[in-house]
């Protein structure tokens, strides 16, 4: 058989992969062509695949092949993963207990809620988002408590903290500053329970496997494996949204609870900041939703911190709609403070506020 021929062959084997495990990123063809002449074997040992080795696929008829493709993939993926996504998460992450808890910490030198489940889900070969409210979004949602299973990801205080759920009512996390990775009791009704479904679990394993045919290594690297199912609001085309989606689960969780009208918080991030958590203005204003330092203070948070701020603002815009009793109102005392809004008895005359206010009604679609 010619090399043309064979890279031919690896294609279709691939193809029918693919259409059995669903979207397979793989390495080149290139080096498996090279080593045909040991491939048999070497796949036959590191993949498991008994019978049905690469000599085997590349001499099958095409009439033959998906049987044949089938009891590899079959095989192969219960050799590399006889467990759920969620649960070999958990296997991995418990590897980390006693690390201490960093705010921002993404390493083993120290982890924060979503920094270790971004880790550990690399070394399962998922990618998964880096803060708690994007997490909240991935997989799909679990009734309740009763009925989560090891390896769900358990999302507590309104987005803001995240961990993965061991059983018996307990969940695996980096809790806070001076706290190390630890299981602890769920001590509050979740706002979310996700689970990540078999197809993030089949796509890695899967990837394996093909790597294993292709290559003659048993297992891909985390690299090789960064097929997890995005949330929908990340694949939006407009670049506000784009922007926005790390935080929309906050901006929901955060408007139920203080009882404001769907779609505010997000609009009123859009125009303080652009969705920037960076952002600083001129006048001193931090973060996601522009906090002065001495609002910030007064509410008790860090405004550097984007799901604190969200809360606080939420928080800030209930207590100022219920002084004013309406939403421009609310609004234009959170631009210009509550003490202009009393003063002028409305809207303040400041050109600044004005169009503040009209744009964030404007994208609300209502001037209520």
């Amino acid at each position: 058989m010619s090399i043309a021929e064979i890279q031919s062959r690896i294609a279709d084997i691939e193809s029918r992969i693919a259409q059995l495990s669903g979207t397979l990123p793989v390495r080149t063809l290139a080096r498996a062509a090279a080593t045909t002449s040991t491939a048999p074997s070497t796949a036959t040992a590191t993949a498991g695949v008994g019978s049905e080795g690469f000599a085997d696929l590349l001499s099958t008829s095409g009439s033959a092949a998906p049987a044949a493709t089938a009891g590899l993939v079959g095989r192969g993926m219960r050799t590399l993963s006889s467990s759920s996504a969620g649960e070999q998460l958990l296997s991995v992450a418990k590897q980390y207990t006693g690390v201490p808890y960093k705010w921002g910490g993404t390493t083993p030198a120290g982890f924060d809620c979503s920094g270790l489940i971004q880790y550990a889900g690399k070394q399962v070969g998922l990618t998964l988002p880096r803060t708690a409210a994007q997490q909240a979004t991935v997989g799909t949602a679990v009734p309740g408590l009763a009925q989560a299973r090891p390896g769900d990801l358990v999302v507590l205080e309104n987005g803001h903290h995240i961990g993965i759920y061991v059983g018996d009512g307990k969940m695996l996390h980096a809790p806070k500053t001076g706290d190390v990775v630890k299981i602890s009791k769920v001590w509050e009704t979740p706002m979310t329970i996700r689970r990540l479904g078999a197809a993030a679990a089949t796509t890695a394993a899967g990837a394996g496997v093909a790597a294993a045919l292709l290559t003659g290594v048993g297992a891909t690297s985390a690299a090789d494996t960064s097929s997890y199912v995005r949330p929908a609001s990340l694949s939006s085309a407009s670049s506000a949204s784009a922007k926005s989606a790390p935080f929309e689960a906050a901006f929901s969780a955060a408007e139920q609870k203080h009882g404001l009208p769907a779609g505010l918080l997000r609009a009123v991030a859009k125009q303080e900041s652009g969705f920037n958590p960076n952002a600083k203005s001129p006048a001193g204003a931090t973060g996601l939703m522009q906090f002065m330092p001495a609002t910030a203070r007064s509410l008790g948070i860090d405004p550097r911190d984007p799901m604190a701020s969200i809360d606080a603002a939420g928080k800030y815009l209930s207590q100022n709609l219920k002084t004013f009793g309406s939403v421009p109102l609310a609004l234009a005392a959170y631009n210009a403070g509550p003490g202009n809004v009393r003063k002028h008895g409305g809207i303040p005359p400041f050109a600044e506020t004005q169009n503040y206010v009209k744009k964030i009604t404007a994208d609300l679609g209502s001037a209520a």
